[in-house]
């Protein structure tokens, strides 16, 4: 990644900064972002978009495990990790900000066991060593303060795993459904923390409606009268119609303490003067669209 952001030539690299650049938000998550310990990549594209601040934290993709997480009889594989990686960072997060962030002043919750969340649904098969070292996080789950010229923004940032991908025992199905509710927790003060005058936003990989795992679950975070929900009906990921198909799976959801004041999900259509951000075939930033929301003081 950093090799192509210095190039400057890969389609999708160039048309996820085109997006950026239109829509320059002030506060910004990225998913399935890699992660490198000194943040060579991260700084690079936050230069490219002219951020002067960004924040990252370790993912729990790709940090490997001596066991044998998934249950395969196979060791060392990317399931094996505490959230599936081929490496250690792959596909983590990343925030990018126009203010300053202290990252003394950031929660990570990131190493809580799952079996540690309270109520927490883990499958039959999975056995007592596993229990006990497996994380909720497939990412990580972030509180992140941030000041700005409206106050102080929390951020609840997070990226689930796909409820998809596992057998029976529906691993990754109860796994997604419990990193949602670790932010239900949260927001609803039964946790450690109860963030104020925040925003909950990143990639659920859960659909209210459609689309496989408990969508039930969803619907009903978004019912939290804690909660704004401006994106409601909207779809936020285009994959193949003979394939998962048009989802909601991606959110950024205001507590009720702000006011929302325009909030969109950016999807022009062939044609649109901004369609050609998305790259010639549409595709190219990727299969998920921006969302975003605008907010200020107020009820």
């Amino acid at each position: 990644m950093l090799r192509d952001l210095q190039k400057g030539e890969d389609p999708q690299l160039r048309a996820a900064i085109a997006v950026i650049s239109q829509l320059s938000p002030d506060l910004l998550l990225l998913t399935d972002f890699d992660y490198d310990f000194d943040a060579v990549a991260l700084t690079a594209l936050a230069g490219a978009l002219d951020y002067p601040h960004h924040f990252a934290a370790r993912p729990n993709t790709g940090l490997q495990t001596t066991a044998d997480l998934d249950g395969n009889g196979r060791f060392g594989e990317a399931r094996d990790a505490q959230g599936y990686g081929r490496f250690s960072g792959d596909g983590g997060m990343a925030i990018l900000s126009r203010y300053p962030i202290d990252p003394n002043a950031v929660t990570d919750l990131s190493a809580l066991l799952w079996s540690d969340l309270a109520g927490a649904t883990q499958p039959s098969t999975m056995t007592a060593d596993v229990k006990a070292i497996q994380r909720l996080s497939t990412s990580g789950h972030w509180i992140v303060p941030v000041e700005t010229p409206i106050g102080l923004v929390t951020l609840l940032a997070y990226a689930a795993t796909p409820p998809v991908f596992d057998g029976p025992e529906d691993r990754n199905g109860l796994r997604n459904r419990d990193e949602l509710r670790l932010w239900e927790q949260v927001i609803d003060g039964q946790f450690q923390i109860q963030p104020t005058d925040f925003v909950m936003l990143g990639n659920a990989n859960l659909d209210p409606v459609d689309g496989e795992g408990y969508s039930t679950a969803m619907a009903a975070f978004l019912a939290n009268p804690r909660l704004h929900d401006p994106h409601a009906g909207r779809d936020t990921a285009d994959w193949p119609e003979d394939g998962p198909g048009n989802l909601r799976v991606s959110y950024v959801l205001p507590a009720s303490t702000w006011r929302v004041t325009d909030a969109g999900v950016f999807w022009p259509l062939p044609g649109d003067a901004d369609a050609v951000l998305l790259g010639d075939d549409g595709l190219a930033a990727g299969v998920h669209h921006l969302v975003w929301a605008d907010i200020s003081r107020g009820p």
